[in-house]
């Protein structure tokens, strides 16, 4: 992913796929993205989605639940099934505020979800935060390996016995942070604040679904629940 600049006379680089069945609201997002200088591309339900994003490589796709041919939390699971966005945003812009909606879309590699009505000043806001503190994440690389286990913060990639795995990038963050922490424990706020950020708000349960989901690719001996208290990550 392209780094956000901080001068802002220079204009972002970051691509956005914007994906709503409501064509003002599309309008209302591309103008307001364009405007800031970002490369827009806009599709009408999920399928469109995902064949937009395979074609586009967005860096960010804001997404709606609720549309034809294929819901926003499908299109965002196929999106996350391709390897080379594992790095990419994905943000739900959606009028479902039922907890179970949300539950979903974080399930299937949300980074945010966002409820509408649209307020285009705070989601710019809100879009260039993502950025720049993905840019400095990227600034601070490095590697981390644990006995078998290779975490490579450079390319975003994980080995584990000679064996390449692939992580969504909310996942590869949380190993990577708990590994730089080993045996030291977190509870939920704590890898909340760490990981989502201040300007994210997201469920308690969403650092539970990421646990689970790490865990069931690189094995249950690494991450710990520490019961009542939080997570930490075993040196061994």
């Amino acid at each position: 992913m392209k780094k956000n600049t901080e001068d802002m006379g220079n204009k972002p680089s970051q691509k956005v796929l914007v994906v709503d069945d409501e064509e003002p609201i599309l309008e209302l997002l591309k103008y307001n993205l364009e405007k800031q200088g970002y490369d827009v591309r806009t599709a009408i339900d999920g399928q469109g989605a995902v064949e937009v994003a395979r074609k586009f490589h967005p860096d960010l796709v804001l997404l709606d639940i609720m549309m034809p041919k294929m819901d926003g939390v499908e299109a965002c699971r196929q999106i996350r099934a391709m390897p080379e966005l594992a790095n990419t945003f994905i943000v739900f812009l959606t009028a479902r505020a039922e907890e179970y909606s949300e539950i979903a879309a974080f399930d299937v590699g949300a980074d945010d979800y966002i409820l509408k009505p649209i307020k285009p000043r705070a989601l710019m806001s809100r879009i260039g935060a993502f950025f720049r503190r993905d840019s400095k994440k990227k600034n601070t690389s490095s590697q981390i390996k644990i006995g078998d286990l290779l975490i490579d913060r450079t390319s975003y990639t994980i080995r584990l016995k000679d064996k390449e795995i692939s992580l969504p990038k909310k996942e590869f963050e949380l190993l990577f942070f708990l590994a730089q922490n080993p045996n030291k424990v977190f509870n939920r706020d704590d890898l909340l604040q760490n990981i989502w950020g201040s300007d994210v708000y997201v469920l308690a349960r969403t650092v539970d679904v990421h646990i689970r989901k790490v865990r069931e690719k690189i094995g249950d001996d690494y991450i710990t629940t520490v019961k009542g208290v939080g997570y930490k990550f075993n040196l061994g």
